[in-house]
């Protein structure tokens, strides 16, 4: 019916999961990226398939009562934030009707609490890391910025709307213009993704929320960065900078961070904090990019868990430890799993740094790991844990890993996750083995885009001793 090209009229009637706008022109769909429910818009046709296509806003002819204007001015061309037209109270709409669809589509379940969506006070300048990419313009000169939506076509930029801010400056753009003016006086090129040649990939930049200080990594096409010296010495004069390092990644792919760190300054980390728990943070760990609302997701994490002191509990993906440690204070034992080394280096580190000598922790894929032990240790009181905590990637949990947490038949499995989809498929696994969905809280750690993190609670049979505080439920 519709060909590339065709210039067409359409209302905007419902929004797709990854923030694109859906609407119909004689019953055929067309999705089309920033346009927001209840815009009349005219659009241009870029793809048609059978009975549906995609389309290029063209002109917002009538605006939606919930579209605003971007504050940042390359929000359409950054592939960064595909929600920044919406009214935020929009967008926590948008998220949790994502999370509660999903769940009900794939899981199969809506006999469960699904609470309120935390939103944030500030949903700007809230991120402690950004990784800009560095190329050249057509001109010749060397620019950061971030990626257009799905190509790797650098948007010019210093800053991000999202990044925080130390003492009213703007940390982001003063590191990247010391970086990018080192480059121009010395010759060093940035890395060209077509040709593998050039050094400079991107820049790494960390700030810690509470302690202020700064982290800067350079990923490089190489093992050595010329006149590294003199980069050191511009990057200090900016306050609170303790750590500036090069990461080394020469392999021809799309992965940001290499597995080799080279310390230029400092003790290859920073430290901040999560309520009263101090953490190192290194180059290659990760560490939630949003610390006030990472805060309130873990203390309902806690909540979930139900500890009285006598529990044996596993946090599985568990990273730099910020979960564990946090159950570790109200659990007699925490065991904490992770295949990044340098995570789990840390999070030993971590431990003992905040006197907490109640957390254990393997190095190794959880999958892997978990079942092994299971295996090996049969009768050992942590095989029949009360509680197991998981934070897994956004492809979820690994069905091998589920039958084997299933086999551990803990009391309370805490499922905290950044993608309601893959929550959804295994909740689904699991309440097929005897657990019961109780309760999900959605949390909005990331401001104006898409991406919705939450944590469920699944009880083993219909536990009843568990004390829950949120009855605001979203379904009813």
């Amino acid at each position: 019916m519709y060909k590339k090209n065709d210039i067409v009229t359409i209302k905007i009637t419902d929004q797709g999961a990854t923030g694109e706008g859906i609407g119909k022109a004689e019953g055929y769909t067309f999705f089309v990226k920033d346009t927001i429910i209840g815009d009349l818009v005219q659009v241009k046709v870029i793809k048609a398939k059978k009975s549906y296509g995609y389309a290029r806003l063209m002109k917002v002819i009538e605006p939606s009562q919930y579209r605003v204007e971007p504050p940042c001015p390359i929000a359409r061309s950054c592939g960064g934030c595909q929600l920044q037209a919406m009214q935020y109270a929009q967008q926590l709409k948008f998220k949790q009707e994502k999370v509660y669809n999903n769940i009900k589509r794939i899981a199969g379940i809506t006999d469960f609490v699904m609470n309120s969506i935390i939103g944030m006070e500030e949903p700007f300048y809230y991120r402690n890391k950004a990784q800009f990419p560095i190329g050249k313009n057509k001109e010749g000169k060397i620019i950061s910025g971030f990626y257009a939506g799905r190509t790797h076509s650098i948007i010019e930029t210093d800053t991000c709307m999202l990044g925080m801010w130390k003492n009213n400056k703007d940390i982001n753009r003063e590191i990247l213009q010391v970086v990018k003016k080192f480059m121009e006086t010395y010759g060093i090129e940035p890395y060209d993704e077509i040709s593998h040649e050039g050094l400079v990939r991107h820049i790494l930049i960390r700030l810690g929320a509470q302690t202020g200080q700064i982290m800067v990594c350079i990923v490089i096409n190489g093992k050595k960065l010329p006149k590294a010296e003199n980069l050191i010495e511009q990057l200090l004069k900016i306050s609170g900078m303790k750590d500036i390092s090069l990461n080394v990644n020469t392999e021809k792919s799309n992965v940001i961070l290499g597995n080799r760190v080279i310390s230029l300054y400092g003790n290859g980390y920073i430290e901040d904090y999560i309520g009263d728990i101090k953490f190192r943070i290194s180059p290659l760990s990760f560490f939630q990019v949003n610390p006030k609302q990472t805060r309130r997701l873990y203390e309902k994490a806690l909540e979930y868990a139900n500890l009285t002191g006598k529990e044996t509990v596993w946090d599985l993906y568990c990273g730099t430890g910020t979960i564990s440690l946090f159950l570790a204070k109200k659990a007699k034992k925490v065991l904490g799993v992770e295949i990044v080394p340098e995570a789990i280096a840390d999070a030993k580190k971590n431990a003992a740094m905040n006197d907490i000598e109640n957390a254990e922790f393997m190095t190794g894929a959880a999958e892997k790991v978990v079942p092994e032990y299971f295996a090996r240790y049969p009768q050992r009181p942590e095989c029949r844990p009360d509680v197991i905590v998981v934070d897994p990637p956004r492809k979820g949990c690994d069905e091998v890993l589920l039958n084997v947490m299933i086999a551990m038949s803990p009391k309370r499995i805490v499922y905290v996750s950044c993608d309601s989809a893959t929550l959804a498929r295994d909740i689904r696994h699991l309440n097929e083995h005897g657990y019961s969905l109780m309760e999900i809280t959605p949390y909005d750690m990331f401001g104006q885009s898409v991406h919705v993190e939450c944590v469920a609670l699944l009880v083993r049979g219909n536990d009843s001793d568990l004390n829950l505080k949120t009855k605001d439920n979203f379904a009813n």
